[in-house]
């Protein structure tokens, strides 16, 4: 067990602390909560309210304005929060992987081979933010992944191609890029899209962008659009996606990833 790690209990009392300081207390439920079919219709009339009717820029920046009105924890929270985000809906004492679909003991977190740890999803040497409290703990592109899958993807950025990678069917990774498996793909899509609208170099970090290229190295960019936005088509927004987005508002940072809710935006922002 990684020594940082953290009980749920602390990070819910350190979440609500964190939320009482803005004078804002947060709704932490006992479990994941459900994903509910109106749930959209219901953020439409209120979270997204000041967004509706908007596009392209205008709706950029309405967004940024609301998904950044969030709580923050600590690279150490991370871990427990991902235990609550991605939980096994089929067996609460595991967490799912991301790029491999396993289900893995939530106890065998840390760094060691078969462990999983704390993949970030827009890589945080593109744009060099590391694990600071911010982008670099921002639980909605924070997923768990194989500790050896996690270096082989290492900072590539997205798009398709290369050979298979081992621990991970149905992705594959070449000198300069990394495609993840189909059933995610589109996750991966509004994970880094969620980054660009968030993080635009207002609060001290990276304005983080999205390109079409490959190779970004530490710029705050990530590429290709052109692929995420054709894998955000491909692949729209699982259960476990929406119950995850909805986990998060719920019980630890208390906003959204709009491109779950209405994955349509992302066509609009970027045309």
């Amino acid at each position: 067990m990684d020594t940082s790690r953290i009980s749920r209990a602390a990070l819910i009392s350190a979440v609500a602390l964190a939320a009482a300081a803005t004078g804002t207390l947060p709704s932490v439920a006992a479990t994941p909560a459900e994903p509910a079919t109106s749930s959209v219709v219901v953020y439409d009339d209120t979270y997204y309210k000041d967004a509706l009717g908007k596009e392209g820029d205008e709706l950029k920046s309405a967004l940024h304005t609301i998904i950044s009105d969030q709580t923050k924890i600590s690279y150490s929270q991370v871990w427990d929060a991902l235990m609550e985000t991605d939980e096994d809906p089929a067996n609460p004492d595991n967490v799912i992987l991301l790029y491999s679909g396993d289900s893995r003991s939530k106890d065998s977190n840390g760094g060691n081979a078969d462990d999983w740890n704390r993949e970030h999803v827009w890589a945080k040497s593109h744009g060099d933010f590391g694990t600071s409290t911010g982008p670099g703990t921002d639980v909605h592109h924070l997923r768990p992944t194989d500790v050896t899958v996690n270096s082989t993807r290492g900072n590539k950025d997205f798009d398709y191609g290369g050979s298979p990678v081992d621990q991970a069917p149905g992705s594959f990774s070449d000198d300069d890029s990394f495609e993840p498996r189909d059933e995610v793909k589109g996750d991966v899509a509004r994970m880094i899209l969620y980054m660009a609208v968030r993080y635009d170099g207002d609060d001290g970090f990276a304005d983080l962008e999205p390109n079409d290229q490959v190779n970004n190295g530490s710029s705050p960019a990530i590429g290709k659009l052109s692929v995420l936005k054709e894998w955000n088509d491909q692949d729209p927004p699982s259960d476990f996606e929406k119950n995850r987005n909805q986990v998060i508002f719920d019980q630890i940072q208390h906003n959204r990833n709009p491109f779950i809710d209405h994955p349509e935006w992302v066509d609009s922002i970027w045309p």
